[in-house]
């Protein structure tokens, strides 16, 4: 079996952008992901938007010179902290790869360059019925934002602007 990696990707490399746009698109597709591809015009403003976005950052798994997982990133800044903290905006396995590690695999990379770069923490989001995700953050030691429990925990709204 090929050696799987982990690695920064370059985004003005031709072929980290293809293996980005790839895997986004076919996380896109799966129903966690909202079940539709990537429209054109994202797929072509995708690579160059995280380029020139400060403080993003993608990793890209492979097996040997295979594409199988990503992760897009984003430091932002915790005021309660006063730290970066490194957000996970998408993470995705090719479902024939899935429950190999990858995932693992992938949030260590993130934690180790969340560490290098000051961060106090890593937060991410996942949809309350997406199980095998949950899993996987549970068992590294995710779980839900809270201040005081009796406040409840912190939900993840949104709203969508023309």
């Amino acid at each position: 079996m090929p050696e799987l990696t982990v690695e920064p990707a370059d985004y003005g490399d031709p072929r980290d952008a293809a293996d980005l746009v790839m895997l986004l698109d076919v996380y896109a597709r799966d129903p966690m992901g909202g079940g539709e591809r990537l429209c054109d015009e994202a797929r072509a403003a995708v690579v160059p938007g995280l380029a020139a976005t400060p403080g993003a950052f993608s990793l890209i798994a492979r097996l040997g010179r295979e594409p199988v997982g990503i992760v897009n990133c984003f430091t932002g800044f915790s005021t309660f902290a006063a730290q970066p903290l490194v957000n996970v905006h998408d993470l995705a396995v090719l479902p024939r790869h899935r429950g190999r590690g990858i995932g693992r695999a992938l949030l260590r990379a993130v934690e180790d360059e969340a560490r290098s770069r000051g961060a106090s923490k890593v937060t991410l989001e996942v949809l309350s019925g997406n199980a095998r995700a949950k899993a996987l953050y549970l068992a590294l030691g995710y779980g839900d934002y809270q201040l005081d429990p009796e406040a409840g925990h912190a939900l993840l709204w949104q709203k969508l602007l023309a």
